[in-house]
């Protein structure tokens, strides 16, 4: 299938399991920016439960800013933040030291602008899971895409219309919450390792 998706923060599970199991993706890069969206956040599990990681970014008076020119408000040492909350939710789980010296220098390096960290951290995550995903961008918005041209995984930026539902594997603080579904493909990824490809591949998807 060939799907149109955003780039977004340390996608959701459901985010990544539509792009591996894609043949193209297309990443938006037209849109105008939403906040409260994956866009600039994403969800991980830790010792207290789900907890949020929001990217601060700089406000314009713009009304109708595209995501490609939001420029990350870098004054806030959210980097440094956001890596102790995965070393408290991760440091335990069996895959978190593998991959924390590819993780880490994402969470040393100052990027400007949103889109091009949410590019680089796709990179990452394909690097982790030992795979090359090709993909293109677009070049003008479409509000609606015909259905027999491409899939439209754009809503899943949205984790409100995200209604998907995954089966459950071995979480670190499953024992006090139980599990929780549809977390950041990090969750999947320091949790069952080189299993994690395999699990994203056989996930049902919710297509709208």
């Amino acid at each position: 299938m060939n799907i149109l998706i955003h780039p977004t923060y340390f996608p959701s599970i459901s985010h990544f399991a539509a792009i591996v199991q894609a043949e193209k993706v297309t990443f938006e890069m037209e849109d105008n920016f939403q906040k409260q969206t994956n866009r600039n956040r994403t969800y991980i599990y830790s010792p207290n439960g789900i907890q949020l990681l929001n990217i601060p970014v700089k406000h314009s008076k713009i009304a109708h800013q595209k995501t490609k020119d939001i420029q990350i408000e870098n004054d806030f040492d959210w980097q440094k933040q956001h890596f102790k909350s995965l070393e408290a939710a991760y440091r335990s789980s069996p895959f978190f030291e593998f991959f924390e010296d590819d993780l880490l220098p994402v969470f040393e390096k100052k990027h400007s602008f949103l889109m091009d960290l949410n590019l680089e951290v796709f990179e990452l995550i394909t690097r982790c899971l030992r795979m090359k995903i090709e993909y293109t961008t677009t070049t003008e918005y479409v509000h609606e895409i015909k259905a027999n041209e491409i899939i439209d995984f754009r809503y899943l930026a949205n984790g409100k219309k995200d209604q998907s539902q995954f089966e459950s594997y071995t979480q670190v603080f499953d024992d006090k919450f139980g599990f929780i579904n549809n977390l950041s493909v990090l969750d999947l990824v320091f949790n069952e390792g080189k299993f994690a490809l395999d699990y994203l591949k056989s996930q049902s998807l919710d297509i709208k």
